[in-house]
């Protein structure tokens, strides 16, 4: 008698173990099925950031190009300025040294007319 009391129960035990196992594996399937979505949600969302990424990138990347455009502009313009100022500066400064001369040569005139004039004074007196 006592091999068939126990028979019930091990038979009862095998089958709350058999339905334990398949609520088990059914809960299993369903976290890998949101789990396998998670992780193509996760891979999708990488990629959208990704491509907002990289066109950020070449946004920034294209207003870096306009901007070394523009600097390389006005650095030119700076050059040919400061050229243009050279030979100004230059033109000017052959301009100063001839009229340097120019007056050199008209104070020179100058002191020979009055020492002239003084000795036209000192013939005037003596007469």
């Amino acid at each position: 008698m006592r091999g068939r009391g126990r028979s019930p129960v091990l038979i009862g035990l095998a089958l709350v173990m058999v339905l334990g196992i398949a609520v088990y594996s059914r809960l299993w399937v369903i976290d890998y099925r949101i789990s396998s979505n998670e992780a193509e949600l996760l891979r999708r969302q990488f990629d959208s950031a990704n491509r907002e990424a990289m066109e950020e990138s070449a946004e920034w990347r294209l207003r870096y190009d306009d901007e070394v455009v523009r600097s390389r502009k006005c650095a030119a313009e700076l050059i040919e300025k400061s050229l243009k100022t050279k030979v100004e500066d230059a033109s000017i400064n052959g301009k100063l040294e001839m009229l340097q001369k120019e007056n050199m040569d008209l104070l020179q005139r100058v002191e020979s007319l009055r020492q002239e004039l003084e000795g036209e004074k000192l013939k005037c007196n003596k007469q």
